[in-house]
């Protein structure tokens, strides 16, 4: 039986696991620091976590590895170049739009926090748990409805955002270089990335994490924001320069932000240092920053489609090699 390299830190559902187990002989660490050349040397599988760089130094140590799989839809982790060359296959979700068209929660949960930030619901619980019953302080600028949205980025989760807001009655347009003119959508097409930001009262981030994209949204770019706007980012932290967003809240150019990501969160000692990053110590003093701890993908059911899905893939190609 081939042998497949899995991680404690993926949380993958014990009947996932069983699954792998029933295909595989499944060796088990807490994380990739712990691997070593012995135990890479038979294992043909391996199930990559994001946080942990899987390039030529950890797959050269691995002479039979003929798969990496994630349950990602972005592979910044692995060196997709490099497996190739050495004819390893890499499983991830980029490009299963069949499939990725019943996974909605990151979309939902976009949602959810536009609706917490502009309705300033986490303040406002927060006052009645000190024991205040006032709804005078937090009272919203703008009914959604009339309120304008601009997606950057109209893949997925873009598209699934326009619907959305197309049933909040929302005012809608996108930039997107990439998706053609002619595409229908619930939105309406701009060409530049200045003309979105400097018209919408929201703009939310839905674009891939690449090296074109790092600091996408800079001092510049914000610069060009609509004043009094507001900026939802669960797409990827490192699309962010902090710094520019921490300036342009702290200069009111922007009213509010709300973040599922953080630069530097797959690092592995981040959580150790999370209270130090600049905008979580801002959003400890101020209520117009929402930052949540990269959750929006987190439903159980979407976990266990999500792991089934890369499992089932991996088993397919031992089948058919």
């Amino acid at each position: 039986m081939k042998k497949a390299l899995y991680f404690e830190i993926l949380h993958y559902d014990p009947s996932n696991i069983e699954l792998l187990s029933k295909n595989y002989e499944v060796l088990t660490l807490r994380d990739p620091s712990l691997v070593d050349k012995e135990i890479l040397k038979d294992v043909t599988a391996v199930f990559a976590p994001l946080g942990y760089y899987f390039g030529a130094e950890f797959i050269d140590l691995a002479p039979k590895l003929e798969i990496i799989a994630t349950n990602t839809t972005g592979v910044p982790h692995i060196d997709v170049d490099y497996a190739s060359k050495r004819g390893i296959s890499v499983i991830s979700l980029k490009g299963e739009r069949a499939f990725l068209r019943k996974i909605t929660p990151t979309a939902e949960f976009t949602f959810g926090l536009m609706l917490a930030l502009i309705r300033k619901i986490p303040p406002a619980f927060n006052s009645v748990l000190e024991g205040n019953w006032n709804r005078w302080e937090f009272g919203g600028p703008k009914m959604i409805s009339s309120m304008s949205l601009g997606i950057v980025g109209l893949g997925r989760l873009g598209t699934m955002i326009a619907r959305y807001a197309s049933c909040f009655g929302m005012d809608t347009a996108y930039y997107d270089p990439y998706i053609s003119p002619r595409r229908r959508s619930k939105a309406t097409r701009v060409n530049s990335i200045a003309e979105l930001v400097s018209t919408r009262d929201i703009i939310t981030v839905h674009i891939p994490l690449e090296e074109k994209n790092r600091n996408f949204f800079n001092r510049e770019r914000f610069s060009c924001f609509k004043s009094n706007s507001y900026f939802i980012n669960t797409s990827r932290g490192e699309v962010v320069d902090s710094m520019a967003l921490l300036e342009s809240l702290e200069s009111g150019k922007i009213a509010g932000a709300a973040l599922d990501v953080l630069d530097g969160e797959f690092e592995p000692s981040f959580p150790g240092k999370v209270s130090n990053h600049p905008l979580v110590e801002y959003a400890g003093s101020h209520d117009n920053l929402i930052i949540t701890p990269h959750i929006a993908g987190s439903t159980r059911d979407a976990w266990f489609k999500t792991q089934r899905f890369i499992i089932e893939k991996a088993i397919g190609r031992i089948k058919t090699s």
